[in-house]
């Protein structure tokens, strides 16, 4: 896969009801026929995600995926894409962000993340130097994203 300039060639999966934390090669199949993030996003969840499933049930799954172009020293190319079936129009939606997610994920060896299932306690995943990880976040429920990001940092 690594013929293609742009890519990291591997999309993390990580299953909230089980644990189960995988690496899965980005296909040249996905990459020549559906190209950037938003393609890719789609073609998975169209592939993976039933038509009558419930948008907000375990079923459902967030993607978060960069473009080739993402961590680049393009101006405007820390983008990334967050996809799922939205629970408004029940249809594949996405949504873009900026920031340092993108580039940070693609930093880390990842194109993208699949994230599947539901976890019974609140978790957050802990991606640091080639280590994935799904961590206890109890302690960090109800409080501000600003207090949350200092006690994750420390």
């Amino acid at each position: 896969m690594r013929r293609y300039g742009g890519y990291q060639g591997t999309l993390l999966r990580i299953n909230l009801t089980s644990g189960k934390i995988g690496e899965e090669k980005l296909t040249d199949n996905l990459v020549e026929n559906y190209l950037g993030g938003r393609g890719i996003a789609s073609k998975i969840l169209m592939d993976e995600v039933k038509a009558n499933i419930d948008p907000l049930g375990p079923e459902n799954k967030i993607i978060f995926i960069t473009g080739p172009l993402t961590a680049t020293v393009i101006p405007t190319t820390s983008r990334l894409c967050i996809s799922a079936k939205s629970p408004l129009t029940r249809l594949v939606g996405c949504g873009f962000s900026g920031g340092h997610f993108g580039p940070e994920l693609k930093f880390s060896g990842y194109d993208g993340l699949i994230v599947e299932g539901r976890s019974d306690r609140p978790v957050y995943i802990w991606i640091n130097h080639g280590k994935v990880e799904i961590k206890d976040a109890t302690y960090l429920w109800g409080k501000d994203t600003f207090e949350t990001e200092d006690l994750i940092k420390k």
